[in-house]
C-alpha cells in the first residue's frame, strides 16, 4: 500500500490497523498516531494481540522489515496484512513533512 492510499483511508476513517515493527528508539523519533508497536524480533510472541477483522498495514523505516513481517504474518494466518511501501520515511517525505526523519 502506498502512503497516499494509507493517508486517504485514514482520513476516510476506514477500519484498519497500523502495525509498526520498528525498534522503540525509532518510535521516539517518528511515529504514526494510534499505531500498534511490536518490534520485528518480538512479532512471534506479540502478534496475537493484532486485530484480525480489518486490514493490517505494516510499516518500518523504509519497507524492508515490514515486508518480512507481512510474509511472516501471512504464513501464520494473518491474511489481511499489507506492507506500507517506503515506510515511515516515505510518510515523512510525502505526507507529513514536519515529521522528523532519520
Amino acid at each position: 500500500m502506498s502512503v497516499d492510499e494509507l493517508k486517504r483511508r485514514l482520513d476516510d476513517s476506514e477500519a484498519l490497523a497500523v502495525l509498526d515493527v520498528r525498534e522503540l528508539w525509532e518510535l521516539d523519533i517518528a511515529r504514526l498516531p494510534n499505531s500498534i508497536s511490536i518490534p520485528l524480533n518480538s512479532l512471534p510472541t506479540g502478534f496475537e494481540i493484532l486485530p484480525k477483522d480489518r486490514p493490517l498495514v505494516v510499516l518500518c523505516h523504509h519497507g524492508m522489515r515490514s515486508r518480512v513481517a507481512v510474509e511472516w504474518l501471512r504464513a501464520n494466518g494473518v491474511e489481511n496484512a499489507v506492507n506500507l511501501a517506503g515506510g515511515i520515511d516515505a510518510w515523512a517525505h510525502q505526507i507529513d513533512r514536519q515529521m522528523k526523519v532519520y
